[in-house]
């Protein structure tokens, strides 16, 4: 009977091991790797990462400050040169906001520049990997085929033969470690490979945020223009100007709210979350929402809330026409990122400013979430979503501003009951001043729900 030797049997272990990994492809891997090549270090690409979230930081401090500047003139009573001044500074805080967009877009590109130069270096890894487990195992496979006594009887020496028997060993046992380091290489390989997905989708999404900011920044040079053109760089002439808006407004709002109240709907408890669940996140950008606990004294509040939802002593006072606020009103200096709330669907969007005179929503995004609440985003400066996109919690929608009727720019935001909401034309249910060709949200008055009770 033909003896075998324990590193014989090992071979036999080894490669069926090395056959399972083949039979997976880990030795194939580097076959759809992509060769980049780079001229910086790793080292070189994190200090100007680093440089770039350094810029960043000081651009967030500027923006702070442009910020404080714009609710100081929000306080003030307003005028025509109040007004001018509130457009000079929101230009610059818009400016610093693309300076910001294009230091993150150079810092996803940097990272995937980092990236990309770890997959290269892993898929070479691999591919040498590859070479040195063939040739070790063409060796040790040529090495089983021959029994210790025929090693021994062609050996000049016995000492040579054992020495060629713990040779096999040794290679044996780093052929394991090679395979193991491999495995590891490749499982680290596929985590580079994810994280540049994230990355790309981070990059396209600053890049759409880059031109919707361009958008806002033409937009607030228009501003200025049509109002001194409006105005003739007169007071008198723009306090006209701000009554006319309030009495088409209010109008409008009678109208409106008298259509609402008419119509009939009893409100099933069980269809919505419980108040008091917490089940929305705030609409506003994170960090401006940092930000608003260090303005607790301007607002009284630590939210940036400037009207509360119901009969505030601001819609007693007739602001809405002598009824309640049908949402609650953020203070928020045109071009603060506005998010969902919470995952949904957007049913529809509308700009009421497209129809003269009509002095409502402006700018609107209207959200059906599956809990059964529909939530409206309005006076929108750039609208960042289309209709019938699914949007996560969080996910961008546009820019606030101070479309439709605005006392300055903010965020109205309301929460619905959303089997009750209706997207409709206006003029086809009632003849609604200058804003029957307009679209928007309408739902009976019980459908309205406190946006704090579910926030």
């Amino acid at each position: 009977m033909k003896w075998i030797p324990p590193f014989k049997s090992s071979i036999s272990f080894v490669s069926v091991f090395i056959g399972l990994f083949l039979f997976f492809g880990i030795l194939g891997f580097s076959q759809t790797s992509p060769t980049i090549v780079f001229g910086d270090t790793t080292s070189d690409i994190q200090e100007k990462i680093a440089e770039q979230n350094a810029k960043i930081a000081a651009l967030e401090k500027e923006i702070a400050q442009y910020e404080s500047t714009l609710y100081q003139i929000a306080g003030e009573k307003t005028t025509l040169q109040g007004e001018v001044n509130r457009i000079d500074v929101s230009r610059k805080k818009i400016g610093a906001t693309i300076s910001v967009t294009e230091n993150k877009i150079a810092s996803a590109t940097l990272q995937l520049k980092r990236l990309g130069g770890a997959i290269d270096d892993k898929a070479k890894r691999i591919e040498t990997s590859k070479k040195t487990m063939e040739q070790s195992f063409q060796a040790l496979y040529q090495m089983g085929e021959t029994t210790i006594v025929e090693q021994l009887l062609s050996a000049d020496r016995m000492i040579e033969a054992w020495q060629e028997v713990d040779r096999v060993e040794q290679l044996s046992g780093a052929l394991r470690n090679e395979v193991i380091d491999l495995q590891t290489t490749k499982e680290s390989l596929t985590v580079d490979y994810s994280a540049t997905e994230k990355e790309k989708i981070k990059l396209l999404s600053l890049k759409k945020q880059l031109s919707d900011q361009k958008i806002l920044l033409d937009q607030n040079r228009n501003e200025q223009a049509t109002l001194l053109s409006q105005t003739k760089n007169k007071e008198s002439a723009f306090q006209k100007l701000l009554a006319d808006k309030q009495a088409a407004k209010a109008q409008f709002e009678k109208q409106l709210n008298d259509y609402e109240a008419s119509l009939k709907y009893t409100l099933d408890p069980t269809s919505i979350p419980k108040a008091g669940s917490g089940v929305l996140s705030f609409p506003l950008d994170g960090a401006f929402m940092l930000r608003c606990r260090d303005r607790a004294n301007t607002f009284k509040n630590i939210y940036c809330l400037t009207q509360y939802f119901g009969n505030t002593a601001f819609a007693q006072s007739g602001a809405y026409n002598g009824k309640g606020h049908n949402g609650v009103d953020f203070g928020a200096p045109e071009g603060t990122p506005i998010v969902s709330a919470l995952g949904g669907v957007v049913v529809d969007t509308g700009n009421t400013d497209l129809f003269p005179g009509c002095y409502s929503y402006g700018k609107w995004v209207y959200i059906r979430h599956d809990n059964g609440l529909g939530t409206l985003y309005s006076h929108l400066s750039v609208i960042s979503v289309s209709k019938g996109s699914t949007v996560g919690t969080g996910s961008l929608l546009g820019y606030s501003g101070k479309t439709g009727y605005a006392t300055g720019p903010h965020l109205h935001f309301s929460v619905y009951v959303a089997s009750a909401v209706k997207i409709i034309k206006l003029g086809d249910v009632k003849s609604i001043t200058k804003c029957g060709g307009a679209y928007m949200p309408v739902a009976p008055t019980e459908a309205y729900l406190n946006p704090m009770k579910y926030l």
